[in-house]
């Protein structure tokens, strides 16, 4: 059966040739002379000029006489008679009825395209071929616009997206515009996401190419974000008897370590960071981490390193799917939990505070004399119940990460002690665009959006679009 999608570029130049590009070409030519001929004859007038009005006012007739081009170039012929069936998905043929036209939002402005419109007379259903040789399928935005879209999206608020925009690229969009096409392109990223993850479980991975890793890191924590009430449902808030009002996102980086300093501390190779994440439980979010990891190397670096907080959920993945490597807690969250028992052992009393934290912290945690650290804090004594409890809570976590906070042992192996990175990835990745004064959102929203960023920030989006037109 003669196929009715063949090149677009072809297509175009067989049927209408060379003449009709020199004469879209000339008409492009003389109207963006008439333009100019107005700019000069005010220039002359006034004596003035207003460069950054020309400027507008030159871009402008540019969009225009460029939409007026590319609305020439999309008005497809009446197919010959020997290609006016296609195949439809109901096994049987599509018949050529009629040329259809529809408005185009591109990057130069609206354009029309008229296509070729097939029906099926068995099953009723139509199709145009050309939308979907030209990714416009369903939509009335060019893939270039979309990508535009996606860019602000994933960056800025909406709305704001629109503003840039229109300040940018003299487009009009509407807020809903920018929201929907960036959520479904990161809805997209994120099915590739689950997909990659499905492979991953059933040891379907990729032969992870390069030079060998010396040191790769692994950092999680997690952030909450504002969401809609109905996504908290039946979820207990951080105050007891109240709702809800945020859900966690599970963010991981990746990153790798070749050298150190004069001084013998660590330094993260410039650029190496990536980010994967998602609401999402941490079963779910443990198989996305390990295959951020593969595809960083993880199969072929010479050392490998879990860094977190002291969350169990955090180790529990690290046992799981990253076992052998060395599991540090972050110094700084470890001194965290010092002070906050400071503070409830001397309240209102700052420098009994820093007295007991230079005994603690000086002497015993940052030395990694942990079982002496977790012995003092057991042979605390208070009337208060709840200082008491807190004493044991504290201990409990300190006995129980023992092993992976001996930092002058990871000091000497020149290896990171503090987990800043992700600290900073939960700010710049999460916080900046997601916790912004009067957000909220929903989960599919907010996953769809974080996906779209780690794309962006991973630097891998420009793979992303070129495999996705290619599919």
């Amino acid at each position: 059966m003669p196929t009715a999608t063949a090149g677009v570029g072809q297509r175009l130049l067989d049927s209408r040739g060379k003449k009709t590009a020199a004469a879209v070409f000339e008409e492009v030519t003389r109207e963006v002379g008439q333009w100019l001929d107005v700019l000069f004859r005010g220039q002359r007038k006034t004596g003035y000029t207003d460069l950054e009005a020309s400027e507008m006012l030159v871009r402008s007739a540019m969009h225009r006489v460029g939409a007026a081009g590319i609305t020439q170039l999309l008005q497809f012929p009446v197919p010959p008679v020997t290609q006016r069936t296609v195949a439809c998905s109901c096994g049987h043929a599509a018949h050529f009825q009629e040329l259809r036209s529809k408005p185009i939002l591109t990057a130069v402005g609206v354009v029309a395209v008229s296509r070729p419109y097939y029906l099926c007379r068995h099953c009723h259903n139509g199709q145009f071929p050309a939308d979907v040789e030209l990714d416009i399928e369903n939509t009335e935005l060019s893939p270039g616009v979309r990508r535009m879209q996606a860019a602000v999206g994933q960056q800025t608020p909406f709305d704001h997206g629109r503003q840039q925009l229109k300040l940018l690229a003299d487009l009009e969009v509407t807020t809903k515009s920018v929201e929907r096409t960036a959520e479904a392109v990161g809805a997209d990223i994120a099915r590739g996401e689950q997909e990659e993850i499905r492979r991953a479980v059933q040891l379907d991975l990729p032969i992870a190419l390069g030079k060998p890793v010396p040191i790769l890191y692994l950092q999680m924590d997690g952030t909450g974000i504002p969401v809609v009430k109905k996504e908290t449902v039946g979820r207990q808030g951080k105050t007891e008897g109240q709702p809800s009002h945020t859900r966690e996102v599970k963010l991981g980086c990746v990153f790798t370590q070749t050298t150190c300093d004069e001084n013998g501390f660590p330094v993260r190779d410039p650029d190496s960071t990536t980010y994967t994440g998602a609401i999402e439980t941490a079963e779910e979010f443990g198989k996305r981490l390990y295959v951020e990891a593969w595809k960083r190397g993880w199969s072929h670096a010479a050392r490998k390193v879990v860094m977190g907080d002291g969350a169990e959920w955090i180790w529990n993945l690290a046992e799981q799917h990253f076992p052998g490597a060395v599991q540090i807690v972050d110094l700084y969250h470890a001194r965290q939990h010092l002070w906050d028992l400071a503070r409830k052992l001397h309240p209102n009393d700052e420098a009994g505070q820093k007295a007991w934290m230079k005994l603690h912290q000086k002497r015993l945690l940052d030395k990694g004399k942990i079982e002496k650290l977790v012995a003092a804090l057991r042979s605390l004594r208070s009337s208060n119940p709840e200082v008491t409890e807190k004493m044991r809570i504290e201990a409990d976590y300190f006995e129980r990460n023992a092993d992976r906070m001996r930092y002058p042992k990871f000091r000497k192996q020149h290896l990171f002690i503090g987990s800043g990175v992700i600290e900073a990835g939960c700010k710049t990745v999460i916080g900046s665009r997601l916790k912004q004064s009067g957000m909220f959102w929903t989960v599919r929203g907010a996953n769809a959006i974080i996906a779209l960023r780690c794309c962006h920030l991973n630097g891998r989006f420009e793979d992303y679009w070129e495999s996705r037109r290619a599919a």
